[in-house]
C-alpha cells in the first residue's frame, strides 16, 4: 500500500496546501474568536448563569464532536477531504451573524450548536489533510504553522471587536454581523485554492476495527482524556477577568494578548517537538498548564491576570498542534482521518464534563475551585505522560 503526494507546489517554504488551509483558519478564527470574546458577556448580558455559559459551550462542542469521528472515517471512505471542509467552514460563515439576532441563551445555544457541528464536519479531514500535505519530518511544523495562523486570527478577532465596542459600547450585535465578513473570505480560500491530495494503490477502507491502531495510540488518547477533564471551556477565563476587574471593552484585548503569544511560539514549537520528541513539549506544556491555572485561581490582581493569559497561550503554542502531530504519527496513513477524527472526538465530548464541572464548582464554591481542579489534572496528565514517553524510549 502506497500514499503519494505529489504536489510541489510551496509557498514560504511550506506546501501550498497548507498555506493556504491555514490562511483560511486564519480568517475562519477571526470570525469566531470576534464572537467568543465576547460572548461571555453576552450571555451574561441574556441573563445566564455561569454554569449555563458553561452547558452551553460544552453541550455544543462535545455534542458536535461525535460528527469529528464520522466524518474523519468517512473522508477516509471516499478518499477526500475538501468536501468536509468546504461544508464545515460553510457552517461557520454563514451561521455565525445570526447570533445577532438571539434574544435569549436557548437561542444562542441552538446557534452555537449548529454552528459547531460545522467544525465537527471539518475538523478531522482538515487535519488529515494537513498530515498527508506534510513531509514525514517536518509534522510539528505545519501543524504548528497552522496553529499559528488559527491563533492570529484569534488575535485579530479580539481586537476587531474591542474596537467595535469602544465605538458601540455594550453594542455585541455589530459585533456578530461584522463577523461575517472574515469568515466568507475564508471559506473562499478553501473553495478556491485549496487541492485534493490524490492518494494512488490505496485499498478501499475497509472495516474498522480497535486493532487497526495501536496500543501507545489508545494509552496517548487516555492521557489526554484526564488532562482534557480539567481544560474547560476558555469562557471561563474571560469571566474571571470580568470577576477581577477588566472592563468588558478590554476583555477581547486580554483574550488578544493569549493568543498573541500562542502565534509567536507554535512554528517554534512545532519544529522543536520535531528534533527532540512531541512528549517532552507536551509534558512542558502539562505541567505550564497547572501552574497557570493554579494562578488564575489564586490572583485578583489585574496585572498577575494578564501575565497569566501571556503564558497561557504559551501553554496552548507548546501543547495543541504538537498533540495532533503525535497522533498523527501514531496512525496508519490510510486511516489518518478515523485516527484524527477520534481524537478530535474525545477532546470535543470530554469538554461537556469539564465545563460541567467547572461551571458548578464556579457557581458553588466560587472563582478558585475550578481553576484549582484544573491545575490538578494537568499535574496528574503530565506524570502519566513522563511514564509514557519513558516506557516508549
Amino acid at each position: 500500500m502506497k500514499i503519494q503526494n505529489i504536489r510541489t507546489n510551496k509557498i514560504l517554504g511550506l506546501d501550498k496546501n497548507i498555506f493556504f488551509v491555514g490562511l483560511t483558519s486564519f480568517f475562519m478564527d477571526t470570525t469566531t474568536k470576534m464572537i467568543y470574546a465576547v460572548m461571555p458577556m453576552f450571555l451574561l448580558s441574556l441573563g445566564a448563569s455561569k454554569m449555563e455559559l458553561s452547558l452551553i459551550e460544552g453541550i455544543a462542542e462535545s455534542t458536535a464532536s461525535i460528527i469529528k469521528a464520522l466524518s474523519g472515517w468517512w473522508s477516509d471512505k471516499i478518499r477526500r477531504n475538501k468536501p468536509f471542509m468546504i461544508i464545515g467552514y460553510g457552517f461557520t460563515a454563514m451561521l455565525s451573524p445570526l447570533f445577532a439576532f438571539a434574544g435569549s441563551p436557548i437561542q444562542v445555544f441552538f446557534i452555537r450548536f449548529t454552528e459547531r457541528v460545522g467544525k465537527g464536519i471539518r475538523t478531522a479531514p482538515r487535519d488529515s489533510l494537513i498530515a498527508a500535505s506534510a513531509e514525514e519530518h517536518e509534522k510539528g511544523k505545519n501543524f504548528g504553522f497552522h496553529k499559528a495562523m488559527d491563533n492570529f486570527g484569534a488575535v485579530l478577532g479580539p481586537l476587531v471587536a474591542s474596537g467595535i465596542l469602544l465605538v458601540f459600547p455594550g453594542d455585541y450585535r455589530k459585533i456578530f454581523l461584522a463577523a461575517a465578513i472574515p469568515g466568507i473570505i475564508g471559506l473562499t480560500c478553501i473553495i478556491a485554492f485549496v487541492e485534493e491530495i490524490k492518494q494512488q494503490n490505496v485499498k478501499p477502507l475497509g472495516k474498522i476495527t480497535f486493532r487497526d491502531f495501536t496500543l501507545k495510540y489508545y494509552v496517548l488518547l487516555v492521557i489526554i482524556f484526564i488532562f482534557t477533564l480539567g481544560n474547560s471551556t476558555d469562557a471561563l477565563l474571560l469571566v474571571k477577568a470580568a470577576d477581577v476587574g477588566v472592563t468588558a471593552a478590554f476583555i477581547p484585548i486580554i483574550y488578544l494578548i493569549f493568543n498573541s503569544v500562542s502565534v509567536l511560539f507554535a512554528v517554534p514549537a512545532g519544529m522543536l517537538s520535531d528534533r527532540i520528541g512531541r512528549e517532552k513539549i507536551i509534558i512542558f506544556g502539562y505541567i505550564l498548564y497547572a501552574i497557570i491555572y493554579f494562578g488564575f485561581g489564586k490572583t485578583n490582581s489585574i496585572i498577575v491576570l494578564v501575565g497569566l493569559f501571556a503564558l497561557y497561550g504559551l501553554y496552548s503554542a507548546t501543547t495543541d498542534g504538537i498533540q495532533k502531530a503525535l497522533v498523527s504519527d501514531l496512525i496508519p496513513k490510510d486511516k489518518r482521518g478515523t485516527g484524527l477524527g477520534l481524537y478530535n472526538c474525545l477532546v470535543g465530548l470530554t469538554l461537556l464534563p469539564a465545563s460541567l464541572i467547572a461551571g458548578t464548582l464556579y457557581d458553588y464554591l466560587g472563582n478558585q475551585a475550578p481553576f484549582y481542579f484544573g491545575s490538578a489534572m494537568a499535574f496528574i496528565a503530565a506524570a502519566l505522560m513522563i511514564i509514557y514517553y519513558r516506557a516508549n524510549k
